[in-house]
């Protein structure tokens, strides 16, 4: 039996496509859902056109109120019955109570060799201290943003002339290998932490 697979998106999706894309022939997973909370975001149509049911919880529409928000993105991703939960550039920081309901099932890639630059604007942070290195990281998600047990980090040299712009295009596309193979690690049960890149 494969692993179900729900994926949480805001944006593009590019991460999402490319998750979507490497869950075929052998892989022990399959996307089932695509949620959004943002109804226009362009990773709708295309989890549409690549035949993955979407669904959209717009947070807005619940104003300040996180719990209603929350308990209604639970009951359509609970509807949907995944084993696995994956965080995809979802821009919504979760709730304690809504990420210990999904402990153990839910992924997030973050782009930072965490534990360094939680939260936003990690390419602007890491060429501010003056580091040389930088990369994303896949995690499990719990109570403590961007905190729980890493399973793969991508690393890429910082260059000189790097600005946010050119380090994030760069770390893109090792976010793009790095997440499909930990998910492919994680839906068999194993994980061992992953390192890619220099």
């Amino acid at each position: 039996m494969s692993k179900r697979v729900a994926i949480l998106i805001s944006g593009g999706g590019s991460n999402m496509v490319t998750l979507v894309n490497s869950m075929t022939g052998d892989h022990p997973a399959r996307p089932v859902l695509v949620i959004s909370n943002v109804p226009d975001a362009g990773g709708l149509a295309k989890a549409e056109a690549l035949g993955v049911p979407t669904a959209v919880v717009d947070h807005k529409a619940f104003g300040k109120d996180r719990e209603a928000f929350e308990a209604e993105l639970d009951r359509v991703l609970a509807a949907a019955d995944p084993d696995i939960v994956c965080l995809a550039g979802f821009m919504r920081i979760l709730t304690p109570e809504f990420t210990r309901k999904w402990e153990g099932k839910t992924l997030n890639i973050h782009p930072s060799l965490l534990p360094k630059y939680k939260g936003l604007h990690t390419h602007e942070r890491a060429i501010e201290a003056g580091d040389t290195e930088h990369g994303c990281s896949v995690h499990e998600v719990t109570a403590e943003l961007d905190g729980g047990p890493i399973l793969g980090q991508a690393m890429i040299a910082i260059r000189p002339d790097d600005t946010a712009e050119s380090l994030a295009a760069r770390l893109l596309e090792w976010e793009h290998k790095l997440y499909p193979e930990v998910l492919r690690r994680f839906a068999l049960g194993d994980k061992t932490p992953i390192r890619l890149g220099v």
